[in-house]
């Protein structure tokens, strides 16, 4: 199994959930800034150039969720995917959530920063994207109430991909203001699965 990443990415997920899964992978560095994600050999595996890439076999995924939910899947003993109807439900609820709504505007700041060519950027829409933002906060806020994770007890990949939309935004001066989600994204980030991703991506021992 092979994971294709970058620091400071999505792909964080899909390294995240493979420690969570206590699966082996190879980890390959895709060197954005050298245009690596731009190459031949890769668009073969990625058509739009961007990380995470998973490639298991003949199996190549190029989805974050989609990557995440798979290796939550093939660990063993494990609930990071739900494995029965009335759980996967809201499972694949918050999952959709985190991609289609917590996380498109803080996509929508990064393209018009810096990822579309200058002359596509429209800076009038930050404080437009910055509002959405705090929108979806508030309904994951009062969705996850007081539960330790967003499906009670049980840490899944749905926080995974939450956790780490909360960490982006963080990233961005753009963190939650909701007590019960800073406590939320300290308790995931707390997790030393997270804390081995992170060394395994960037090489340094956390």
């Amino acid at each position: 199994m092979k994971i294709y990443g970058h620091p400071k990415t999505r792909s964080l997920r899909a390294v995240w959930a493979a420690e969570e899964a206590g699966l082996e992978y190879d980890y390959h560095k895709v060197r954005l800034m050298r245009g690596e994600h731009r190459q031949a050999d890769y668009l073969q595996l990625n058509p739009g150039g961007k990380v995470p890439t998973l490639v298991d076999g003949e199996l190549v995924l190029t989805e974050s969720y989609a990557i995440c939910s798979y290796l939550g899947s093939k660990a063993h003993g494990s609930d990071l995917v739900p494995h029965n109807a009335d759980d996967r439900a809201p499972y694949d609820q918050w999952c959709s959530f985190a991609i289609t709504e917590l996380e498109q505007p803080l996509w929508t700041i990064a393209k018009h920063t810096f990822v579309l060519p200058e002359e596509h950027r429209r800076p009038e829409i930050m404080d437009t994207a910055e509002w959405e933002f705090a929108r979806a906060a508030s309904v994951l806020s009062e969705g996850l109430a007081d539960r330790p994770y967003i499906l009670g007890e049980t840490f899944t990949v749905a926080d995974i991909l939450l956790a780490h939309t909360l960490l982006w935004a963080a990233n961005r001066e753009l963190a939650a203001e909701q007590r019960n989600l800073q406590d939320y994204l300290q308790r995931c980030t707390g997790r030393e699965a997270l804390q081995r991703a992170n060394s395994r991506e960037t090489g340094k021992t956390v």
